[in-house]
């Protein structure tokens, strides 16, 4: 049988900033914008280790993300910033986002808790996991202009298919179509 397609779950930019402005603790709220500022997925913000950032030149390698490649994704200025005080109040030995003990890897599946329970503070009601920053990075990506090919490189997508994914939840050229309805609702 067919399987069925489902369009990715994405925030708006409102929604993102009313989610990133409920988050109080300083390692939180950086995991969550490192998120959706690289489009990184929850394994590849829990296993960054220190030695991947790369300050001078602003990017990030991660290391055999999914399929056991290796990657390169830049960060923003302002992400940087927010990484130096990160480290700067938390002090991390090897992993960037450390567990209850010192070099150890933050959890998954508490990093899902935490954007299930900011969700909810945000009063987000729409479903979905850390994964929808990554949906919602890429399309933000797209309505902005950015090529899809560029985007295919950033997110480590094989096939082109896989990110042209992102087409069908853009409103960028959506809002410019007008229903045949407008061509007629003066006679009604």
């Amino acid at each position: 049988p067919k399987k069925g397609i489902q369009l990715p779950k994405v925030l708006s930019k409102e929604e993102m900033i009313r989610l990133l402005k409920a988050i109080e603790n300083l390692k939180h709220k950086t995991m969550i914008m490192l998120g959706y500022a690289c489009g990184l997925r929850v394994s590849e913000i829990t296993g960054l280790e220190i030695k991947d950032i790369d300050e001078d030149r602003r990017l990030l390698l991660l290391r055999k993300a999914k399929g056991k490649k290796d990657r390169i994704v830049s960060l923003s200025p302002v992400m940087l910033v927010m990484l130096r005080e990160y480290q700067s109040k938390y002090k991390p030995e090897k992993y960037v986002f450390e567990g209850q003990y010192k070099g150890t890897a933050y959890s998954s599946r508490s990093l899902e808790l935490i954007i299930k329970a900011t969700k909810h503070k945000a009063g987000i009601m729409k479903t979905g996991s850390m994964h929808m920053l990554r949906h919602s990075f890429a399309t933000h990506l797209l309505e902005k202009g950015t090529d899809v090919v560029f985007i295919q490189k950033i997110l480590g997508h094989n096939d082109l298919k896989t990110t042209l994914r992102y087409l069908h939840v853009t409103n960028k050229d959506l809002v410019n179509i007008l229903s045949p309805l407008e061509d007629i609702k003066d006679f009604l």
